[in-house]
């Protein structure tokens, strides 16, 4: 039993749509190889049977020769038990073929997705949406025929020579004509290609706005937004609605098309075969072996159809998929990497930011909205980043070192679906006594237990079930679980009340002891319980010191944090000084 996913997809050739279906049968190159095998078994044993009901209708009926009979029906019957158990193996093979594609679809983009990290969101999120949802079906589809498809090739040619070691005449209609009717059905397949591309583009674009319209609902329904999206949604619907009639037309000509012209085929063949049986050329057996073969041929056929058909669609997925694996990532690895050290301090000199080892630092901005720009220059989210960590420039280290090493948690944190305890600690390193002690430090032990199942309970998508407070403070909780030699905040208690801020703020510094903590925010709540404060204008440190001696002395100090105080207080919450 193959085990999925793979413990290693492998590196994906995407430099073009081909290439990347190439590179995928390539790293599964056995079980399609043994998916041929099968088919060519089941389909070639089909292929048999004309030529054994003619030889039992020749020598055993009309010949009235009962043993001969028996013979021919023995030969049926094994051929038939062969055809079945290599039918079930085929498929078996196809299902693998199918999965293993689909699977190792899913974990390079999946990886690649991982590797990019902040760099993901420039990529539309329908086109990442439409991977997942369709895409790589589409390229399990074109594994999955290739099994059935290399039957029916061999079943052609085995049909053909018998046709020929019988009578040249059938024998050449045969192997002219089927290539005719693929021919003839080949100016079909460019325009399909084409509109199931722009078919596939208005997809993406649907799904990016659904995910838009899902994300943004509560502001669109605070500006009374609902209508002016909702009309927009249902032209983008019509959109792929049209897309999608305009693939119908052209795929139903197509499957007409694979009807209608085997069975003018058929007729071909079994009308000359029929005037040649009148001249005494062919016995009645190999009359009803020719017609059976020309309804079989239909089979062929229409797998042949059916593999152009699914392998334009895998190049449209393959493309979309290539999209993403074409992505580069902002921040890339240097060619000789340094090993970060285990502690130091966090230095970034073009601000002049100083975070000391084993401290909990606040730093205050006189600008909020350069806050994430700050912390992404930090945690080197920003390639031009300077920042030094223990006396080792960040750029010197691999991403992996780096994440290791020091965490960012902003405010654009997300949840995901599955259980609180998966949530929290993805990869299940924390006991339960450590979970807790995270939740405690947090504040979010009101959260849980509004839980039924406690940290079994599952999560809904981006945790929509619990209010914006609670999901920052279990979104800190998982930052906490991660326990990295520096752990960088952005806003950690935006969302929350004060009563709730000054336990975060007052457990923070335990549960941190030791261990560096940047918190960028201009609570006085929190500046008020920390080591030390950094207070930055213009993109320069203007001040550093603790909280209430800048409030004192750094009088653009006291307006930023006055400005925090002020705008709470206008929300009816209670500041403590």
């Amino acid at each position: 039993m193959k085990q999925l996913p793979l413990a290693d997809p492998g590196i994906p050739d995407h430099r073009s749509p081909a290439r990347y279906l190439l590179w995928v049968a390539r790293g599964q190159k056995a079980t399609l190889a043994g998916g041929m095998a099968f088919g060519i078994l089941w389909m070639g044993s089909q292929a048999f049977v004309p030529a054994i009901l003619g030889r039992a209708i020749d020598e055993g009926i009309a010949g009235g020769d009962t043993e001969r009979l028996l013979f021919w029906s023995s030969m049926l019957f094994a051929v038939g038990v062969l055809q079945a158990l290599a039918g079930i193996m085929r498929h078996r093979f196809a299902v693998v073929n199918w999965l293993s594609g689909a699977y190792r679809t899913v974990q390079v983009v999946t990886r690649k997705s991982a590797d990019l990290g902040a760099t993901l969101p420039n990529l539309a999120t329908g086109e990442v949406v439409s991977v997942g949802a369709g895409d790589l079906a589409y390229i399990g589809n074109v594994l999955e025929v290739s099994a059935r498809f290399a039957g029916a090739v061999v079943a052609f040619v085995v049909v053909a020579v018998i046709l020929l070691s019988s009578s040249t005449l059938l024998g050449l209609v045969v192997l002219i004509g089927v290539p005719v009717m693929l021919i003839a059905l080949g100016p079909l397949l460019s325009p399909l290609h084409k509109r199931q591309i722009a078919h596939r583009e208005s997809i993406g674009e649907l799904n990016s706005l659904g995910s838009d319209i899902v994300g943004g609902l509560r502001v669109l329904r605070g500006i009374g937004g609902e209508e002016s999206f909702s009309r927009r949604y249902r032209q983008e619907s019509q959109t792929v609605r049209s897309a999608g009639v305009k693939v119908a037309r052209i795929q139903s000509l197509l499957d007409a098309a694979q009807v209608f012209l085997p069975g003018i085929f058929i007729v071909i063949v079994v009308g000359l075969g029929a005037h040649v049986a009148l001249r005494g050329e062919l016995s009645a057996g190999t009359l009803v072996a020719f017609y059976g073969y020309a309804t079989f041929l239909v089979m062929p056929l229409r797998t042949a159809t059916e593999t152009a058909d699914k392998l334009m669609r895998g190049l449209v997925a393959a493309r979309r998929v290539n999209r993403v694996l074409a992505l580069t990532s902002e921040v890339i690895d240097p060619a000789e990497p340094v090993r970060l050290p285990d502690r130091g301090d966090l230095v970034d000199p073009v601000s002049g930011i100083r975070a000391r080892d084993g401290l909990l630092t606040a730093i205050v901005s006189a600008e909020p909205d350069r806050a994430a720009v700050l912390a992404d220059r930090l945690g080197r989210y920003d390639e031009t980043s300077e920042v030094r960590y223990g006396g080792v420039t960040l750029a010197s280290a691999t991403r992996a070192d780096l994440r290791a090493r020091i965490l960012v948690s902003d405010t654009g944190a997300q949840m995901f679906t599955g259980t609180l305890r998966q949530e929290l600690d993805p990869d299940r390193r924390r006991t339960d006594d450590e979970l807790m002690t995270a939740i405690r430090t947090a504040s979010a032990e009101d959260v849980l237990v509004a839980l039924t199942e406690g940290l079994d309970s599952e999560v809904e998508e981006k945790g929509r079930s619990f209010s914006g407070g609670q999901r920052q403070r279990l979104v800190l909780v998982r930052a906490l679980l991660a326990d990295p030699s520096v752990l960088v905040l952005v806003e950690p208690t935006s969302a929350v009340d004060a009563h709730t801020e000054a336990r975060i703020a007052e457990r923070l510094r335990d549960h941190r002891a030791g261990r560096s903590t940047v918190v960028l925010t201009s609570s006085p709540l929190l500046l008020d319980r920390v080591d030390e404060v950094i207070f930055v204008a213009a993109g320069r440190v203007v001040a550093s010191g603790k909280h209430r001696d800048l409030l004192a002395t750094e009088p653009q100090y006291r307006e930023t944090v006055t400005r925090q105080t002020e705008t709470e207080l206008i929300d009816g919450v209670e500041v403590l000084a």
